[in-house]
């Protein structure tokens, strides 16, 4: 895939730095106020009409968009505009509580929310698109908790599959030593996943900082579906936003939307044959 060269993924990704570190106080101030609302992020939706506006019902495949620790949502919203008008949609960012101390936590949210869009799409499978940690949380969704039933296809971009040595150097918190290498959730994750049916494809950068090595953010399971794409030059905060790469998630999500649709073909035709032989 086109990425960039070394001293210009330097530069780009130290602008990316730059905008994100003058935007971090303002998150966080927002991140108290929503603790303290008991709102943080759509984590728990608890009325009706708050599930309603999270999930509307649009005629494409909805696609569910799961943001990294850090990182709010401003990486989802670009995603969204970007990839607008390829025939998927609803697009729905999906929060977590970034404070959670479990991932397998983090996980079960976004199984309430992969089943809400399902029942409000007239019964569609859900496409998955996860950043960062947001890619280890959708990969550990549907290869632990039977999301496979509703989810054909999970996009991760950056996600520290394999964990990070940057977790050894970062303060103890629980959800943070779940990414350090051999730890127990990404044991688990190393486990036999025997007919895991969804199909994964994982974007990662030689020039990833926060990914460390950069290969720990492929996929390399030996029973899983999956498709690892290097994005050469390109670091952790730029990936996401690199045009090539929506242009390849753009692609991705038209032939995996084509797809289902020939399967529901197939599924009806097949159904009326046996109607015409039973008659």
């Amino acid at each position: 895939m086109p990425g960039l060269s070394p001293v210009r993924g330097l530069g780009v990704e130290a602008g990316r730095a730059a905008v994100r570190l003058a935007r971090l106080p303002l998150d966080v101030a927002v991140e108290g106020v929503g603790q303290l609302t008991g709102r943080l992020g759509h984590a728990r939706p608890a009325r009706s009409e708050d599930r309603d506006e999270l999930c509307p019902t649009e005629p494409g495949i909805p696609v569910l968009l799961v943001h990294g620790l850090a990182d709010r949502e401003w990486v989802v919203s670009s995603l969204e505009r970007g990839l607008g008008g390829c025939g998927a949609g609803p697009f729905v960012p999906v929060s977590y509580n970034a404070l959670s101390p479990d991932i397998r936590t983090a996980a079960r949210v976004l199984a309430d929310q992969v089943e809400l869009a399902h029942s409000r799409n007239e019964g569609r499978p859900v496409f998955l698109i996860g950043y960062s940690l947001g890619g280890l949380i959708a990969r550990y969704y549907v290869q632990r908790l039977g999301g496979d039933a509703y989810v054909p296809l999970v996009i991760t971009l950056a996600a520290p599959h394999g964990g990070t040595v940057t977790a050894l150097l970062a303060p103890p918190h629980p959800l943070l030593r779940q990414l350090r290498p051999g730890s127990e959730v990404l044991t688990e994750l190393a486990q036999p996943a025997p007919g895991c049916r969804t199909r994964f494809v994982a974007f990662y950068s030689d020039l990833d900082e926060a990914v460390v090595p950069a290969a720990r953010a492929r996929i390399d399971h030996p029973d899983l579906k999956a498709r690892n794409v290097l994005v050469p030059g390109v670091g952790h905060l730029t990936l996401p936003l690199h045009q090539p790469v929506i242009d390849q998630i753009r692609s991705l999500l038209i032939a995996a939307g084509q797809a289902v649709a020939a399967d529901s073909l197939c599924t009806r035709d097949s159904g009326d044959e046996s109607e015409d032989a039973e008659t």
